[in-house]
């Protein structure tokens, strides 16, 4: 019974996968926020020590992609599920094998790795979000 029950998950991601992936594409934010030439090359060097772990299809994944489409962000993309150095990296560094979680890296060369996407939306908000005083 239990393996029927993991097949029938299975093949209902399968489904689901495509779909959810629809969806990403036809509802990212095509316009990301504006910044000058100069904030913006700020921004790019910030996302440099920054890589988010993922799976494509994950819906976590997904919505914490389209806030970083929404931001304006170039953070490189890792995937845990189809790159075996990637999960291992994961595992050892963050401690379990779980996404999104965006590994923040340190200048000395040590990393904070946060999980949850609501806490990586938040936390790439208060670092690369425009406040009011900003836009004005």
């Amino acid at each position: 019974m239990r393996t029927l029950i993991r097949y029938f998950f299975r093949g209902l991601r399968l489904v689901l996968a495509p779909v959810m992936l629809l969806g990403e594409r036809l509802s990212t934010p095509q316009q990301a926020i504006e910044r000058s030439a100069e904030e913006q090359a700020e921004v790019d060097a910030s996302c440099q020590q920054l890589a988010l772990y993922q799976f494509r299809s994950c819906p976590f994944c997904i919505k914490v992609r389209k806030e970083m489409a929404r931001l304006g962000l170039d953070i490189e993309l890792r995937d845990a599920k189809l790159d075996p150095n990637h999960r291992l990296e994961l595992q050892l560094g963050g401690g379990r094998v779980k996404v999104p979680c965006l590994k923040i890296a340190g200048e000395q060369g040590d990393s904070e790795w946060l999980y949850e996407s609501d806490a990586i939306n938040a936390w790439l908000n208060r670092r690369f979000g425009k406040t009011e005083a900003q836009s004005a």
